[in-house]
């Protein structure tokens, strides 16, 4: 009978939240459980393991990705943001972060870095997305405190507040 193989780890190169990284992984090792076990991120959730709940939304060369359904190997030469990288300072509170905070957009917040991270890229490509397209945008997203309209609001605000710092002072 032959001997299994013990898991073989690979090295994986790319860039985490502007850093370049190299980190090792197994062949079936998720991207979740690279950020979390292996890095030390902890800021991406883990909720339904399949991709349901949004939880552990990150962005992957800008765009939103289920860090649970992704294998750490597909990340290699890619750009990762998690939510530690919406602001430079953990003292502080990116502009979206400090929105959810004044309209009440989070309860429990285990559903809140997978929403924080959609947005983000949401209010990047499309500065006025209305309601109906927040909406849109956040129905991967499964949160069972908040009923959405105070993360609807949240994203209204930050939305609107972008806009106002893109705009020139006259």
């Amino acid at each position: 009978m032959p001997r299994m193989n013990a898991a073989r780890r690979h090295v994986i190169d790319f860039t985490l939240n502007g850093q370049k990284v190299r980190a090792e992984a197994e062949n079936r090792m998720l991207l979740s459980d690279l950020l979390r076990h292996e890095i030390g991120l902890t800021g991406t959730h883990v909720g339904c393991e399949h991709g349901v709940c949004g939880a552990c939304t990150v962005q992957i060369d800008g765009k939103p990705a289920r860090a649970c359904l992704t294998l750490a190997q597909q990340v290699r030469g890619s750009d990762v943001r998690t939510v530690e990288a919406l602001t430079p300072d953990p003292a502080e509170l990116s502009p979206l972060q400090a929105a959810f905070r004044r309209h009440h957009g989070l309860q429990c917040g285990f559903c809140t870095p997978g929403i924080l991270m959609s947005l983000d890229v949401l209010l990047r490509e499309q500065p006025n997305a209305g309601r109906e397209e927040i909406r849109d945008y956040l129905s991967g997203h499964l949160c069972r405190c908040t009923g959405y309209a105070t993360i609807v609001e949240a994203a209204i605000a930050a939305a609107e507040e972008q806009r106002k710092e893109e705009i020139p002072n006259a």
